[in-house]
């Protein structure tokens, strides 16, 4: 892809806007030197590996690779067996632990039940964090400039001999400065010369105090004189200085070595978050421009759904639907000035040169692209003095490169072809050229206000008109791309609407030929057709939706009836079980009686057990009997006492409703229940009174406002985790502005599902960090939280961890 293409379409800006989603300089790096491909499985690739890295951020949050950097040098130096300084060191250190939390974080990815295995799974498999080794290195390193005394025994050892001599050699320049000798000094302090401890001694006593002279103050007026009785001390403390350099330089060889030993592991953990790192990097960009992968075919169509130019602003853009290559293989778009033609343009070889590079684009999904070897753009004005070329002069050298060595792989893009000359010259060069490049079967789309190319368009097979459409009653365009329809230049219309004479513009008309005339009354005539054709599906449309949830309501009403009826089928048989088992248990019983009274029994005993029986047995029978269900009033209806919108029950249902027809010859009629219009007889209908009707509609309302208002909670909840920040800066805020911020951002991000956040506050006197800390040990949420560690911006920052 040559590099003027990737200037023209403003691929640099997409590559800078990349490079920012990046967490470390080597991705960076990778990132500015991204450029598109024409290989179709390494382009498949890149967009599976940016799919899988979007996934990761949507349901996992951020991840950071800051403690990544270039370790090359360091390489290069273990190789060789040389060691590496406390800084190079503490570099690897902090990468290798932030390579175990990037496989934590991958780790816990398979961990939710989301799918474990994806494209990236590999390279977080192969990331060895080498923990030994992290661990011994920040045991022994500190910081970049000190080293702990555990280190080794034999520096504790030193350090603790240098801490006793020089408290000896402090106790004894003490005694002098509060002692005689005080008035032989310039000032009762004890100093350091050279590494040696010293007295300011004045000049005119230097002869009063014995000991070594080191130096003199720029006056002349003070000497700094080491006494003769700590010269020996002060001996022992710099051999001590030194046998502590040595040791401490043993203790980095032997880092060193134990790093040496891995030299091939760090280098491919370098290189694997490097390219981890710029894989995030992608997915980062494409959750930002709420875009979906493109669909890759080698068929040299593009099909792009809603697509937006990704350098203008989301919130303003108008999105538009662009076609390419199956019904047409060249499109014309015509339209006037500032109509977005030159927008269009751009956003097709744009998104084509994202989507090559591995980068998602910002359309709806199953937005189709095509592989091309080669890009060309002819767009602006490259006018150029020093090589004295004019505009058309500009242009047409462009155009002359891209006949030359355009092919069937190539996609061309021209901007207002043919312009800066002569109309009628300027056409026909333009029809020319669109028919070769036509001919030979190269995808092309070209702008263009003459109407000579609509004419060609038209009439020509496997090409297209399109335009860009203008309101004239606003005088501003819509930036809607109208595929299939040629656009009008309505310079009449909007001198009209402006004010110009009617007179003037009449004249004017008299000076366009019948022919031309007609055309752009054709044309004007179309586009009131398709206005009018919108308007239309945009009602039907409606009317559709309207019918889909009718049919969605009765479908629901009838699933409830049918479960209603089950139920109560399934209770009632439950119910006669019970019944007719109680009623065989009470004969059992009774008939025992009857044998068990002998032929002696008492008469009067044995019917008052069978009136007991006949009791039981009435009992099951009216239990067993259908009763209707009481009703208020409860009265039958006439059918020449029914009126339409009468409330009613039906019986048979348990339902209310309103009448909504009269009844016929043989009594039946239509009842409104809620939604769902029913046959039934009059037989089955009670008369009830309306309050109550209105009670139950009050009751459903109440339940639809509160189904409506719980699904828009669920749908901002939605919305805020997708666009919430895991960073909070409070960056020059006082305790008392930042701590309210703190608490509402740390409720927002819980109950946005965040794993972990981010908090700034700087280092300065440390005041703000101790009120962060303070405040987040009282949030119940917050599982724990640290400061930053090196690369992440140490004691600057705070990472807050949530629980689950």
């Amino acid at each position: 892809m040559n590099k003027k293409v990737l200037n023209t379409l403003e691929f640099n800006k997409i590559t800078e806007m990349l490079t920012q989603e990046a967490t470390s300089d080597p991705g960076r790096d990778l990132c500015r030197k991204l450029e598109p491909t024409d290989d179709f499985e390494v382009i498949n690739k890149a967009q599976q590996e940016t799919y899988d890295a979007l996934g990761m951020l949507i349901s996992r949050g951020n991840i950071s690779f800051g403690s990544n950097t270039d370790i090359s040098f360091s390489m290069k130096t273990l190789k060789i067996g040389s060691s590496l300084s406390a800084p190079e060191l503490l570099k690897i250190a902090n990468m290798l632990r932030n390579i175990a939390r990037v496989k934590s974080y991958a780790r816990d990815d398979a961990g939710k039940g989301e799918e474990a295995d994806n494209s990236l799974t590999g390279y977080f498999d192969a990331l060895a964090p080498l923990t030994n080794v992290s661990e011994e290195i920040l045991r022994c390193i500190i910081s970049e400039d000190e080293i702990a005394d555990d280190a080794s025994p034999t520096l504790k050892n030193i350090r603790r001999q240098k801490s006793v001599i020089g408290e000896k050699i402090h106790s004894k320049l003490l005694s002098m400065v509060n002692g005689s000798e005080r008035t032989y000094l310039q000032d009762a302090v004890i100093t350091q010369r050279d590494g040696r401890y010293c007295l300011p001694v004045k000049a005119e006593y230097r002869s009063s105090v014995r000991g070594m002279i080191h130096d003199q103050s720029s006056t002349g007026s003070t000497f700094f004189i080491e006494p003769e009785a700590v010269v020996n001390m002060n001996n022992e403390l710099k051999e001590l200085d030194i046998s502590e350099k040595e040791e401490i330089e043993k203790i980095l060889a032997d880092l060193s070595l134990s790093c040496g030993e891995h030299t091939d592991e760090l280098a491919e953990n370098a290189r694997l978050m490097t390219l981890l790192d710029f894989i995030f990097a992608r997915g980062s960009l494409a959750l930002k421009m709420n875009a979906t992968r493109p669909v890759f075919n080698k068929k040299h169509v593009i099909n792009l759904r809603k697509a937006r130019h990704p350098l203008l602003d989301p919130k303003k853009v108008v999105p538009v639907d662009i076609s390419l290559g199956r019904d047409f293989d060249l499109l014309v778009i015509t339209g006037p000035n500032t109509g977005g033609k030159t927008v269009c343009l751009k956003t097709i070889g744009l998104l084509t040169l994202m989507g090559q590079a591995g980068l998602h684009i910002p359309t709806l999904d199953r937005s189709e692209l095509s592989i091309f070897s080669k890009v060309f753009a002819d767009i602006g004005d490259e006018q150029s003095i020093e090589q004295s070329l004019s505009t058309f002069s500009s242009h047409m050298k462009n155009i002359v490169t891209v006949m030359k060595y355009s092919d069937e792989d190539s996609l061309c893009l021209f901007d207002e072809l043919g312009a800066g000359t002569d109309p009628t010259e300027g056409a026909a060069l333009a029809i020319a050229i669109l028919d070769s490049l036509h001919q030979r079967g190269i995808r092309t789309v070209a702008t263009t206000h003459y109407s000579e190319l609509k004419v060609y368009a038209l009439s020509t097979e496997n090409v297209e008109n399109a335009c860009c459409e203008f309101d004239v009653e606003t005088l501003s365009p819509t930036y809607k791309l109208l595929i299939g329809i040629p656009g009008k230049s309505n310079a009449f219309a909007i001198s009209s609407k402006l004010g110009l004479s009617k007179k003037i513009i009449e004249e004017a008309k008299k000076q366009i030929d019948t022919s031309q005339r007609s055309f752009e009354d054709l044309i004007s005539d179309l586009e009131a057709s398709r206005i009018t054709i919108e308007k239309d599906k945009e009602e039907v449309a409606e009317y559709k939706k309207k019918i889909k949830e009718l049919q969605d309501n009765l479908h629901a009403k009838n699933e409830k009836i049918d479960t209603r009826r089950e139920n109560i089928i399934r209770e009632a048989n439950a119910e006669a079980r019970a019944i007719l088992e109680e009623a065989k248990k009470t004969a059992d019983e009774t008939i025992k009686v009857f044998q068990s009274a002998g032929p002696g029994a008492s008469m009067k005993e044995l019917e008052h057990q069978r009136a007991i029986l006949r009791g039981e047995i009435t009992k099951k029978n009216d239990k067993l009997s259908l009763k209707e269900k009481s009703v208020s009033p409860g009265k039958a209806i006439k059918p020449e006492e029914i009126a339409i919108g009468d409330p009613v029950r039906v019986t048979s249902m348990g339902m209310d409703g309103t009448v909504n027809s009269l009844p016929d010859a043989k009594g039946n009629l239509f009842v409104m229940c809620g939604q769902l219009k029913t046959k039934t007889n009059i037989k089955n209908l009670v008369r009830i009174d309306a309050s109550e009707l209105e009670k139950q509609d009050k009751d459903r309302e109440k339940t639809r406002i509160h189904q409506r208002n719980s699904s828009v909670k669920m749908d901002l909840t939605a919305a805020k985790s997708y666009s919430l920040s895991s960073e909070l800066n409070l960056l020059g805020k006082t305790v008392d502005e930042a701590l309210p911020e703190l608490d509402k951002y740390l409720d927002d991000a819980y109950m946005a599902h965040l794993k972990s956040v981010r908090i700034v506050h700087g280092k300065g006197t440390g005041t703000l960090r101790l009120a962060v800390g303070r405040f987040l040990k009282k949030v119940s949420y917050v599982k724990e939280y640290r400061m930053g560690e090196y690369g992440e911006g140490d004691a600057g920052v705070t990472i807050v961890t949530f629980k689950d």
